[in-house]
């Protein structure tokens, strides 16, 4: 039986610290105490797709380590299937550094570790296992792109729909684009993509219908404000509710997380991006990349 949701990405220990402000290069900040959890878009998305009611299997990669054991044991107790993750015992656990502001905003820097080893040929050979048509693959940016590659056209060939979160923003050949459906951007990848101003809802719809002559769909996040789709034929927009922020970190993953398990159901890209935007303003609510654990 084949898996109506991979997830293929890193999976990151972050550190995180609360300061008042972000530092100017050269200067030492005080901030609170340090916060050390979960994280990687990856495995984000993953659980943020099985807090939305799919049951995605995880494809990655994690050390021999405490930390590559506390990941799996935090993918699998949150509804995730963590059998294809490789176990590397030449490269550790991935991290991620980041710094939080009081007004919710965050920088990070990632050591990738293991999710830099990822090896294309046994993912290909996993993806072949897993897909059937309807799978949905969804992926990122923080693992070699060449796997997101072979990936993309392993599920293809399986008859499955590939979700790809354009983040870290990279060039991906256009080959790559096209089988995009859809292709998830943020503003500035919006920008580093399609080469037009995504910063108001006219830019936003200008950016998804020119972006959607290269893919077979696209997604624009505008934060706060919500998202805006398009499939070629039709282009749409959906508003986020107003809430208080604690911490951005993740609310994207939570996005593309929730809208991956809605498309892996059968539902409609408008629908899906509505539950992204749900998800993506929930996260913000919360400290750290995941939610607390109940």
């Amino acid at each position: 039986m084949s898996a109506s949701l991979i997830v293929l990405g890193s999976a990151n220990t972050d550190y995180t610290v609360v300061v008042d402000r972000h530092p100017l290069p050269g200067e030492t900040l005080l901030g609170r105490d340090l916060i050390v959890a979960t994280g990687g878009k990856g495995a984000n998305q993953a659980l943020a797709a099985a807090r939305a009611g799919a049951m995605p299997v995880f494809v990655g990669a994690v050390g021999d380590d405490a930390g590559g054991r506390a990941m799996l044991d935090a993918l699998g107790s949150g509804g995730v299937d963590v059998s294809s993750v490789a176990r590397l015992t030449d490269a550790p656990t991935g991290v991620a550094l980041i710094t939080v502001s009081r007004d919710g905003e965050n920088t990070i820097v990632v050591a990738p570790g293991a999710n830099g080893r990822l090896d294309a040929d046994a993912v290909v050979t996993t993806i072949a296992d897993l897909a059937g048509p309807g799978t949905v693959l969804l992926s990122q940016l923080e693992v070699p792109l060449d796997v997101v590659h072979a990936a993309a056209r392993a599920v293809a060939t399986a008859g499955g729909r590939l979700v790809l979160n354009l983040s870290p923003a990279r060039d991906v050949p256009e080959d790559l684009l096209a089988l995009c459906d859809p292709l998830v951007v943020n503003e500035s990848e919006a920008r580093a993509t399609g080469g037009a101003s995504a910063t108001d809802e006219a830019g936003a719809e200008d950016t998804a219908q020119t972006l959607a002559t290269r893919c077979r769909s696209v997604v624009v996040t505008l934060g706060g404000a919500g998202a805006v789709w398009s499939d070629g034929s039709q282009t749409g927009r959906i508003h986020a509710p107003a809430v208080e922020v604690v911490d951005t970190t993740g609310a994207g993953d939570a996005f593309v997380g929730a809208l991956a398990a809605a498309l892996s159901d059968g539902r409609p890209l408008a629908d899906a991006v509505e539950t992204g935007v749900a998800a993506g303003s929930a996260a913000v609510q919360w400290l750290g990349a995941q939610p607390p654990r109940r």
